[in-house]
């Protein structure tokens, strides 16, 4: 097996995988910063809405008795005394 001839390898071949490298960590590098960017404006929109909506705080009623007219009173003829 170690008598074999070594085969013929590129003369450029440690530039191109140096190019091919640095582009890699390039890439890396921008993805990392855009997720972190996108992670940035999520946080910052969540606050946001947590300041404007409160959702914390229980909501109104939707529905609630009306307090005037025929059923905010009691008849005069049913006393409870």
């Amino acid at each position: 097996m170690l008598e074999v001839p070594h085969p013929l390898v590129p003369a450029d071949l440690a530039e191109r995988a140096a190019e091919q490298g640095g582009r890699v960590l390039r890439r890396r590098r921008a993805v990392r910063a855009l997720v972190l960017f996108v992670l940035c404006v999520a946080v910052v929109a969540f606050a946001v809405w947590v300041i404007v909506v409160q959702p914390w705080q229980v909501p109104p009623a939707a529905t609630t008795p009306p307090l005037d007219g025929a059923w905010g009173r009691i008849p005069a003829d049913l006393s409870w005394t």
